[in-house]
């Protein structure tokens, strides 16, 4: 969804989403991997055929780049969201430095069940009726299970990912892919049932819940319980990856997550870090307050607070209400429902109560999804589907007014900037105030 959490001022957008889930739901039971691309795209005029192809940008690093997918269960933890199956079952990707990529197959975006999911639940929050683009043609700049690098003394840092509320995993694949081609492992971990549909091997495909939750929370007067329930899933869910990884390490690994020869005995587990985006930045802050393991933590315009939008006087996370004694970045976008130390109070909040190193950023020009692939493939949308179809109100209310390509530029390299330094001991100084090489990265104090 990649609103700030499940806000109220994302309600219309909600129900659009309640309206798809049966029929997104029935093509995961009937097998269905995909919407026909064939037929003509609802709305969209003359374009009979869906865009396909789309192109994210290439990895800044030296490091070619591999993935490989994890099933994990957690086979003594209850699922949260639904009574069938009882136990808590994820998706991950882990990129990570390889050596050679021969023969191997750049991955997709995503898988066809995660696509067709995406295409009905999340692209018309985009300003598109689905069927206009065809989700699953998009390749990444990874390559299936290719053999790591040789890592560094001491290993490979570790980094998680959470989306967005609402999004898939493969929905952040830019940064993720860059940071492996600077010599971090990323691990980007779906949550089930909250994600548009996350596809598991054999092509099941699990489908968000949330859309009808967040409806019935809106009525109850229960936002609030429900953003607690989406965050402290989530939060649990990174502790339980972090479990998997330190047993994979250890040369135990589970059915569903082995990982390609030298990585496993690659992975610097006592150099964690955390970062994600709207609902999976709250996440990143309340992962690493809960769990001394994570180092360092970046939030990507998410809110800190227990309310739909900010709202003096409510609940506060934890990590907002206590602090947490590691370094934090916040970076927020610069737009009506973007977060920052001035128009937020669970960021100002945090940003108080902060025991360790902390700054607040903002990009200017951004909104909030430019923190994702969004930044990148929404104009190229524009560009191919015409201004009847995707107007340029709609693409400055997506992704903002800053250059697409300058965007994900500054993202990646505040973004490595900072678990660079608190995870390998870099000292980049635009982390210490407004740089004259970044002037659109604003530090707010």
């Amino acid at each position: 969804m990649s609103s700030r959490t499940l806000t109220p001022r994302h309600s219309r957008r909600w129900a659009a989403r309640a309206a798809a889930v049966g029929l997104v739901a029935a093509m995961a039971a009937t097998a269905v991997p995909a919407v026909s691309f064939g037929a003509p795209a609802a709305g969209g005029g003359p374009h009979s055929t869906p865009v396909r192809g789309l192109t994210l940008p290439k990895p800044t690093g030296p490091h070619q780049v591999g993935i490989v997918d994890l099933h994990l269960v957690d086979a003594a933890r209850p699922n949260p969201w639904t009574a069938s199956p009882a136990y808590r079952e994820l998706m991950a990707s882990v990129y990570y430095p390889a050596r050679d990529t021969a023969g191997r197959t750049r991955a997709a975006q995503f898988p066809a069940g995660t696509a067709a999911a995406f295409d009905q639940l999340n692209a018309g929050e985009l300003g598109l009726p689905s069927g206009l683009v065809d989700w699953a043609s998009t390749r990444t700049w990874a390559y299936r299970e290719a053999p790591a690098a040789t890592a560094p003394r001491g290993g490979f840092p570790v980094l998680l990912f959470s989306p967005g509320a609402g999004d898939p995993r493969g929905w952040d694949s830019t940064v993720a892919e860059d940071l492996a081609s600077r010599g971090f492992v990323v691990v980007t971990i779906d949550p089930t049932y909250d994600a548009s549909g996350v596809e598991f091997p054999g092509g099941r495909v699990e489908t968000s819940v949330l859309p009808q939750l967040f409806a019935q929370a809106q009525q109850d007067g229960t936002v609030g319980d429900l953003l607690r329930k989406v965050v402290s899933v989530r939060a649990d869910d990174a502790t339980s990856v972090l479990d998997t990884l330190g047993r994979i390490a250890a040369g135990h690994a589970p059915a569903g997550a082995a990982l390609p020869a030298g990585l496993a005995g690659s992975l610097d587990l006592g150099r964690v870090g955390m970062y994600g985006q709207s609902a999976g930045g709250s996440t990143a802050a309340q992962a690493m307050y809960q769990d001394r393991r994570i180092k360092a933590g970046i939030d990507l315009d998410g809110i800190l607070e227990y309310a739909g939008e900010p709202t003096p006087g409510a609940p506060l996370m934890s990590s907002a209400a206590n602090g947490i004694d590691r370094p934090f970045l916040l970076m927020g976008s610069q737009s009506a429902d973007g977060e920052s130390l001035a128009s937020d109070p669970s960021w100002r909040a945090f940003y108080d109560n902060e025991r360790g190193w902390v700054r607040d950023v903002t990009m200017a020009g951004s909104r909030h999804v430019s923190y994702t692939d969004a930044e990148s493939l929404v104009p190229q949308l524009a560009r191919a589907l015409g201004p009847t179809v995707l107007p340029p109100s709609t693409v400055t209310d997506d992704v903002g007014t800053i250059r697409p390509a300058r965007a994900v530029s500054l993202e990646e390299t505040y973004v490595a900037a900072f678990f660079d330094r608190w995870l390998r001991g870099g000292h980049d100084p635009i982390l210490d105030g407004t740089s004259p090489t970044y002037p659109e990265m604003l530090f707010q104090h």
